[in-house]
């Protein structure tokens, strides 16, 4: 849930700092007042384009930070293994799990999320105290948030999500999960058959190129940072004489000579004596100079010895150059490059001699394998044939309930499916992926007669709203996003379709945060917040500013919605339609 935003030198927007509650709170003010802005410092926040036309004229950067309150953690129950297909997966499956998995740590239940745009075009976020990059905040922040209307914010236009709200639908989530742990050995078992089925002169120059590295690695008896420590070393035996030098110049002032710093520490520590016996205040200071004594003492035999052992080696530079070029190349042949760690050629080596295991078997567990391929064939396909019935029945009842909810929202010829579709292909790897298969996709017809096409397809921002609010009224027990924000949601609608949305998203409240720009006092009278937005000349400069409204300031900002001013009868409508609406001013 979203508790505060805090806005500066956004647009219009000079400083602001708002607080939200939870339930439903709208947006209202005046055409041009700046409700999108805030909407639009919203999505900036939340990992949205950055264009330095963003910040307020005169300004040098804007800045967005919003605090969010998690819901409780619910571990998803679900495999991390996913195999190679056409579908892709989330890394996390919870914004709790997301900061677990980015080694982020929230604060009371709670995360800030920060993010500032330079007039340069340069812009930075953070989530916490961690900065991140506008990815990672649009990857989290798509488990907080989301923005319906002309925003970017819609994760149910991305087909890849149908499937996933489909399956919380039909309650088959785990059995997803378990599906794709299935489908997942069926495909690594299919990889080491194939192996096993390659030519008998592909599988011999296999073993030959592994063996080969395995044999010429194992010979250079290489060690772990071995190419670390040679180049240290290289470094010291091919820069020997400016070493000696160097050297032989700190143990001549250290303490080779009569005016040496040590030998005139010794005169300085007499004299020190001498004075703090008449004057016993001068014994720390007399303390001070034998520490200082001592450790330069130390040092300068340090660098003697250093210096007696100092020995010019031309044979020992030659092996180590030698040794150098010996890993170089076994970076080149084993590693991603040259410059690669060396643990890399280790680990080839590892992986050599797996596949030297594998390939070594031969044709006795060709039998066993080809079974348990077959096995896991048919159980693969029996479960997916599963799951495209569950869908199926799933995607029917709940195109029946979209459609009753969109005829009360104004949309009453809309026709909403869930296309389930067959995936192409012969064999069972290519009809099933690592979720099923089926190809999921949301369809509609907003206007009767007219073909159904995605939902992605839909030009109208109205209409896009209210199939949003629909659709989140049907997932809100399974949706993870606790924030909704509709805008345009009024767009083309008033009266009882005003009034129906208006319930909807009070009901839908309930459980979810609603945030809603309206014009619409129908729509607006059933918020258990308002927030108005106002623009205003200060200086000569124009700039948008927000503040909640409650009691009569309310009343008149529903009045001013019903009629553009507030007469008598206007307020007097604006009381009855809060206290019917409201529970009351």
């Amino acid at each position: 849930m979203l508790e505060d935003l805090t806005i500066k030198d956004f647009a219009l927007i000079d400083a602001a700092s708002i607080e939200f509650s939870n339930g439903f709170t709208v947006l209202s003010g005046e055409t041009g007042a700046g409700k999108s802005i805030l909407i639009g410092a919203l999505s900036f926040l939340l990992g949205g384009k950055a264009e330095a036309q963003m910040i307020r004229t005169g300004a040098h950067e804007a800045s967005v930070a919003g605090t969010f309150l998690l819901g409780q953690r619910v571990p998803p129950a679900r495999s991390r293994a996913v195999p190679s297909g056409d579908d892709t997966d989330e890394e996390a499956q919870s914004a709790q799990e997301w900061l677990e998995l980015h080694g982020i740590e929230p604060e009371n239940g709670r995360v800030l999320l920060r993010r500032t745009l330079r007039d340069s075009g340069k812009s930075a976020a953070w989530i916490g105290g961690t900065p991140v990059t506008r990815a990672d905040l649009a990857s989290f922040s798509a488990f907080l948030v989301d923005i319906h209307g002309q925003h970017e914010h819609q994760s149910l236009m991305r087909v890849p999500e149908h499937r996933k709200f489909l399956d919380a639908r039909a309650g088959i989530t785990d059995e997803v999960n378990q599906f794709t742990a299935l489908y997942a050995m069926l495909v690594e078992k299919r990889r080491l058959l194939d192996q096993m089925n390659s030519s008998n002169e592909d599988r011999a120059r296999r073993i030959e190129m592994y063996s080969f590295a395995v044999k010429e690695i194992e010979d250079a008896k290489l060690k772990s940072d071995e190419d670390v420590q040679l180049e240290d070393e290289e470094g010291r035996l091919s820069s020997y004489e400016k070493l000696y030098a160097d050297i032989e110049s700190i143990t001549g002032i250290l303490s080779d000579n009569e005016g040496s710093i040590v030998a005139q520490l010794k005169q300085l520590r007499r004299d020190c004596a001498h004075a703090s016996e008449m004057d016993k205040a001068l014994a720390p200071l007399e303390s001070r100079v034998d520490s200082s004594f001592y450790e330069l003492s130390d040092i300068a035999e340090e660098f003697s010895a250093y210096k007696n052992k100092l020995v010019f080696d031309p044979e020992r530079l030659v092996q180590v150059q030698d040794r150098l070029s010996l890993i170089y190349n076994l970076k080149k042949k084993y590693a991603s490059s040259p410059n690669a760690p060396l643990a890399e050629v280790f680990r080839y080596a590892e992986e050599a001699k797996e596949n030297l295991d594998r390939l070594g078997a031969g044709d006795t567990d060709k039998a066993g394998l080809e079974k348990k391929v077959a096995e896991l064939e048919k159980q693969v396909y029996t479960a997916a044939k599963s799951l495209s019935e569950k869908r199926r029945a799933a995607g029917s009842r709940m195109s029946e309930e979209v459609e009753a909810v969109l005829s009360k929202l104004g949309m009453p010829g809309t026709k909403f499916s869930v296309s389930v579709a067959d995936k192409p292909g012969s064999k069972v790897e290519q009809k099933c992926g690592p979720y099923g298969m089926d190809n999921v996709e949301f369809l509609i017809s907003a206007n009767p007669g007219s073909p159904q096409l995605p939902l992605a397809q839909i030009a109208s921002g109205g209409e896009l709203s209210r199939v949003m609010l629909a659709l989140k009224t049907i997932f809100a027990g399974t949706d993870p996003v606790q924030t909704l924000v509709f805008d345009e949601i009024d767009t083309g609608i008033g009266g009882e379709v005003a009034v129906a949305v208006g319930s909807h998203m009070k009901n839908l409240a309930a459980d979810k945060q609603i945030l809603c720009i309206t014009h619409l006092a129908s729509i607006a009278v059933y918020a258990d917040n308002q927030i108005k937005i106002e623009k205003g000349v200060s200086d000569g400069k124009t700039s948008s500013n927000c503040h909640p409204v409650k009691g009569e300031e309310r009343v008149r900002e529903i009045s001013r919605m019903l009629s553009g001013e507030e007469s008598e009868e206007s307020l007097e409508h604006a009381r009855s339609m809060l206290q019917k609406f409201s529970g009351g001013i």
